[in-house]
């Protein structure tokens, strides 16, 4: 039997929060950035240590009010810095609660800037490397994002989408774009398209179908709960186990 990680962007003050933990396998908590403090992050850890969720740090653009989805610029030794300070305050909830940080996965417009800026993408990966996280999450196929990974020693894994539109270049199409977000079923199909066959993209400049190891549904939606069931549903009905890397 194959196996796929289940990953949500979790700590963010969904009402789904407990239900949507008890489906996956990975759980990207938010420490601070773009949302989340040390109460939020201390609910999440105590809800992944119940149902054996593996937990890790969703860094984001300083960003409340934009909910780290602006397109922002800081000097690449800022980024560094603010990425690094987020995860320690995760780290230092984890520490309290006793509960392991296994992963690092960016969030939102850092994410997303990162696949494509090399500059942006070394110093996520380096604040990454410091925090002493050994595992980080990028997207699947993205040369910058998963290569400056590599160089920093880290163990990339490569992410893929259930409920977000692609770009014909491989990368996800911004939110408020026609596409970005994707229905019900269309989600539930395309994460398992994407864990079965992995993703066709020209990223790397030519067409190839890159394999993704972890799939990622989002945590703060009106269907987040039923999204999430229904797609590991279909997930182990495909003869896929769900498991953290």
């Amino acid at each position: 039997m194959t196996s796929i990680d289940l990953n949500a962007d979790l700590g963010e003050g969904s009402a789904h929060e407990e239900t949507v933990m008890g489906v996956v396998s990975s759980a990207n908590i938010a420490c601070g950035g773009h949302a989340g403090d040390a109460g939020t992050m201390r609910d999440s850890l105590r809800l992944a240590a119940r149902f054996g969720v593996a937990a890790g740090a969703h860094p984001g653009f300083p960003d409340r009010e934009g909910f780290g989805r602006r397109e922002l610029h800081f000097p690449p030794d800022e980024v560094r810095a603010f990425v690094r300070e987020q995860i320690e305050a995760l780290k230092a909830v984890a520490a309290r609660e006793g509960v392991p940080l296994r992963h690092v996965k960016p969030h939102g417009m850092l994410y997303n800037m990162a696949v494509r800026d090399a500059a942006l993408a070394r110093a996520v990966a380096q604040a990454a490397a410091d925090s002493g996280i050994g595992v980080y999450f990028g997207l699947a196929g993205s040369g910058e994002m998963l290569r400056e990974a590599r160089a920093a020693g880290l163990r990339e894994i490569g992410e893929g989408f259930a409920d977000r539109g692609y770009a014909p270049d491989g990368s996800l199409w911004p939110r408020g774009q026609t596409g970005a977000l994707l229905p019900f079923e269309t989600a539930v199909a395309q994460g398992v398209r994407i864990a079965r066959e992995g993703l066709t993209t020209a990223v790397t400049g030519e067409e190839v179908a890159v394999p993704a190891r972890t799939l990622c549904l989002h945590g703060d939606g009106a269907e987040a709960a039923e999204l999430a069931r229904t797609l590991r549903a279909a997930l182990e009905a495909a003869g896929l186990r769900v498991t953290a890397p």
